[in-house]
């Protein structure tokens, strides 16, 4: 549970902080930068206190209604795909516990970032620790509608499994820009790089395996 009130980040969460990131160089990334977000973000202040021995494991938890803060390898292997610069303008689908936009924050990105789920979105309102990020912007929304008001985006990243890649995002892309979204169904998807070019036409890479929860249409109440 996301908490109010500032908590404890002890040399011990430290320790553990640079054991994970160990791991994921061991795993494969590469990209120090991101490396670094990882390690100077507390992963157990976005977990309820009773997760806090195990928050530096490299495996996704439960948050709140019913969905999950995302696997650290998975986190930092999508923020590596989208070759991320100081002053890109991000949309993320999928605010989740926000563990994702504070790592895409602490890169210098501007974050817009939108969550269906009303009750989430209300209960990541009120976590403390998103006062060291003003570079996130959080919406209340249907992610397959993103945010055509603030288009367009340099980067697109999708935190849920898509059923196909969203149209509407790939048009709120800038020439050039990145969408990375994990597409498939209920039996697992596939990580997918979406480069615009100049002319508006897309190139699809498609990339690993990954088990993510179902990116949905609508908002839910």
């Amino acid at each position: 549970m996301l908490h109010s009130k500032p908590r404890e980040d002890n040399y011990l969460h430290k320790g553990l902080r640079k054991q994970l990131v160990q791991g994921l160089r061991e795993k494969g990334i590469k990209d120090e930068r991101v490396l670094a977000a990882i390690e100077s973000i507390p992963r157990h202040f976005f977990l309820d206190p009773a997760f806090e021995r195990i928050a530096y494991e490299d495996r996704a938890f439960p948050i709140a209604a019913s969905q999950t803060i995302s696997q650290p390898y998975t986190v930092a292997y999508q923020t590596q795909l989208l070759e991320i610069k100081k002053f890109d303008k991000i949309l993320e689908i999928g605010t989740g516990s926000a563990y994702q936009a504070c790592v895409l924050a602490e890169l210098g990105s501007m974050v817009y970032t939108i969550e269906r789920q009303k009750a989430l979105y209300d209960f990541v309102g009120q976590f403390f620790f998103l006062k060291n990020y003003p570079n996130i912007k959080r919406f209340y929304g249907d992610g397959f509608e993103g945010l055509p008001s603030f288009a367009p985006f340099d980067k697109v990243i999708i935190t849920a499994a898509a059923p196909f890649i969203p149209p509407k995002l790939v048009e709120q892309m800038k020439p050039g820009g990145i969408m990375v979204v994990p597409v498939g169904d209920d039996a697992g998807q596939k990580m997918m790089r979406v480069m615009k070019k100049p002319d508006g036409s897309v190139h699809e890479e498609v990339l690993g395996d990954f088990i993510f929860v179902p990116m949905l249409e609508g908002k839910n109440k």
